[in-house]
This record gives C-alpha cells, structure tokens and sequence, in this order.
C-alpha cells in the first residue's frame, strides 16, 4: 500500500473507532440515566411523592 493509501485507511479506522466508542458510551449513560430514574422513583415512593414530580420529563441525548 502507498503512504496516502495507508493514511486514508488510517483516518477511516480512527474514524469508526471513535463512532464505536461513542456509541458505547451513550450506551452506558442511557444505563445509568435509566438506573438513576429507576433509584429516584423508589425512593419517591418511600417518602410518598408522585414520581412524576421528580423527574426531569425533557428529552436529553446527554444522559
């Protein structure tokens, strides 16, 4: 392969490891969100409030 061919390859595998990898993380974050809603609803419903009261009912890709 010539050195320009061998960069391109590069940039393109360097591209879909950083794709890889943020799927990945927003993988794990929408886990945790969904961890963190699930802690809150029950503790909501220990002290006796509407869960709906305590979540943050926005849509946010950033979990």
């Amino acid at each position: 392969m010539s050195p320009i061919s061998l960069a391109q390859q590069w940039s393109l595998n360097a591209q879909q490891q950083a794709r890889r990898n943020a799927m990945v993380a927003l993988t794990q974050c929408t886990q945790r969100r969904a961890e963190r809603e699930e802690v809150e609803r029950f503790l909501a419903a220990r002290a006796g409030v509407p869960a709906a009261e305590t979540l943050d009912t926005s849509i946010s890709l950033h979990a």
